[in-house]
């Protein structure tokens, strides 16, 4: 079995007749599961990979039979009509908001694999695989299975609720999103965080200022070095816990703090709560004197994280003409944390040298 994309699998896309189940459903309602494919679905949602489906097929008649097989919850905006299958894809990479790139067709049938791959040149197709073959495929086996992980479908589920609710909602926009009861927690690190913190640096490319990558022993001495600080963010509301979704990492320089990355991911775009991270190391850095430096690496996908930092009112000190970056703040202005949402903050101020500050609660500047 071979994946063409070397990027991680985030969502794999299922044809039904003869690829989830052995037989046509609109010529016999007498199909069966194919041997193990409801075994693989469920490890592999386990695993934080997503499920959905696009099948030429009657919408309701198939629904029926997946719910009777009991697998019909394990598919995320399922595409069953009779409309071309690259469209089909096409709609759901839009409401997943991931990459084509992090996406595998699986279908039984080389025209439909070969019409979604050249409409779709980054996605990854193939004919049916052996789910033991499925489930030990790299590509589809995370080094850390978190919490988040775990909950991904389920968090994507209750954002189907909360866009169900947003649709419905007559009002500025403010007042929908405080409608929400947001709350946005900032913590240091720990070493439960890591296995997380590692998963966000692979999974997060948009909202990404260097898109590096981080091991997790990398993330391990950091989080246990004074010169080092790492941060994690994390937002709910009232339909629950969108999990860890932002990471900071500082270096403490002599004169200045270096803002190694930062990140957040690409779920919480509409939720206006992106800078609340880079606000609070802004002013971090003021309480404690210093001048604020961040690294960035230009990536096809990153232009959002540049338009934030000079947005943010940092200035180009450095730049080698190759897309790296260093910019500054002289923090002189920092953005004050939106109304619309609580925002929970460590108990004390991180330092470099132990000193602390009393922070905790919802400080606004």
């Amino acid at each position: 079995m071979e994946i063409k994309s070397d990027k991680e699998i985030k969502c794999i896309i299922w044809d039904l007749d003869n690829t989830i189940w052995d037989g046509t459903l609109l010529e016999s309602d007498a199909v069966h599961l194919k041997p193990g494919i409801k075994e693989a679905i469920v490890e592999l949602d386990a695993r934080g990979i997503l499920h959905s489906i696009a099948s030429k097929n009657e919408y309701e008649c198939a629904v029926a039979k997946l719910k009777e097989f009991g697998i019909y919850d394990y598919f995320l905006y399922p595409e069953i009509n009779w409309n071309a299958k690259s469209e089909s894809v096409k709609r759901i990479r839009r409401n997943l908001n991931i990459g084509m790139d992090n996406i595998l067709f699986i279908d039984d049938q080389l025209f439909e694999r070969e019409e979604v791959a050249n409409c779709h040149e980054t996605i990854s197709v193939i004919d049916i695989p052996e789910p033991d073959m499925l489930l030990m495929h790299d590509q589809l086996r995370p080094s850390f299975i978190t919490e988040d992980s775990r909950r991904r479908r389920t968090m994507y589920l209750e954002d189907i609720e909360r866009r169900k609710y947003e649709e419905k909602y007559v009002g500025p926009k403010e007042e929908f999103l405080a409608s929400l009861n947001m709350k946005f927690s900032i913590s240091i690190a720990s070493e439960d965080d890591i296995a997380r913190a590692e998963e966000l640096t692979v999974r997060t490319n948009q909202l990404n200022t260097t898109g590096l990558t981080y091991s997790y022993s990398e993330l391990s001495e950091y989080i246990h070095s004074v010169k080092y600080e790492l941060f994690v963010c994390e937002l709910e509301d009232k339909y629950g816990t969108y999990g860890k979704i932002g990471l900071a990492l500082i270096e403490y320089e002599k004169d200045h703090w270096s803002l190694r990355l930062l990140l957040m991911s690409c779920r919480i775009i509409s939720r206006n709560v992106g800078n609340i991270l880079l606000s609070y190391i802004m002013f971090q850095a003021k309480l404690a004197g210093k001048k604020l430096r961040a690294d960035f690496k230009q990536t096809e996908k990153n232009k959002v994280m540049y338009i934030t930092y000079k947005f943010s009112n940092f200035k180009e000190v450095e730049n080698d003409g190759n897309g790296n970056i260093v910019f500054e703040n002289d923090l002189t202005y920092i953005t004050p944390y939106p109304k619309f949402v609580e925002v929970l903050l460590p108990d004390t101020s991180f330092s470099p040298m132990g000193s602390e500050t009393k922070t905790s609660g919802t400080n606004q500047f």
